[in-house]
């Protein structure tokens, strides 16, 4: 199985995604953001975490209209998978391949620590590995991760069984303590917390490993 790992100036976790993907057992393509077409064969994409352009507007809207974004949308499209963390979540809320908007932390401080979420639902692609209602532990480092939507919108995810995480403890005002989304056809997962992050134990906790090895085994099935 093949990822590609996008890299925007000011992306400071694209390594590590890429190292993730690794561990998994993925082939892995490095893709600068002035490319204009992902390499052949590819199955996932991750958009990582960082500070896109410098979070210069919203943070994410410079980079969502960046000359490989329109390739990432395309591959949303037809179907293909897409991983969005943190700024890479903010990116995937600009495109419009997720609902919502991220907003600035409830507390306006930015949050850098572990924190413990909930597996909200299996039934995804991402989240197989685990077990339902499963708490995890993933660190967070973000200045505006506060998930934001209209209420309707809300019952809507919910009532789709799209929230992916929740937060056990609310750490930055999300609405629904929401930590992590899927799309309509639950191939593109948007989350705040950085599993790459925590995918192996000398991280501190290897709980992140359960969403690239559902990745693979799902993608080995399919």
């Amino acid at each position: 199985m093949k990822a590609a790992v996008i890299t925007f100036p000011g992306s400071n976790c694209d390594r590590d995604l890429a190292v993730a993907f690794e561990g998994a057992g993925f082939q892995v393509a490095r893709v600068w953001h002035k490319d204009t077409a992902l390499p052949d064969g590819v199955d996932v994409v991750g958009v990582p975490g960082g500070f896109s352009y410098g979070d210069y507007l919203r943070c994410g809207a410079i980079a969502a209209q960046s000359p490989i974004s329109a390739a990432v949308h395309a591959h949303a499209t037809r179907g293909g998978y897409v991983l969005g963390i943190c700024n890479g979540f903010q990116v995937l809320t600009e495109m419009r391949l997720l609902p919502g908007v991220l907003m600035r932390n409830a507390g306006l401080k930015f949050l850098c620590k572990p924190v413990r979420m909930k597996v909200a639902t299996t039934a995804s692609a991402f989240t197989e590995a685990y077990a339902p209602g499963q708490e995890i532990v993933i660190p967070i480092a973000h200045h505006d991760g506060n998930y934001t939507l209209e209420a309707e919108e809300l019952a809507r995810l919910q009532g789709e069984d799209r929230v992916a995480f929740t937060y056990v403890q609310n750490p930055n005002g999300s609405m629904g303590d929401i930590a992590g989304v899927l799309s309509e056809n639950r191939r593109v997962l948007g989350m705040m917390p950085h599993p790459e992050r925590a995918a192996e134990t000398l991280h501190g906790s290897a709980d992140g490993q359960g969403i690239f090895a559902s990745l693979m085994r799902g993608m080995a099935l399919a």
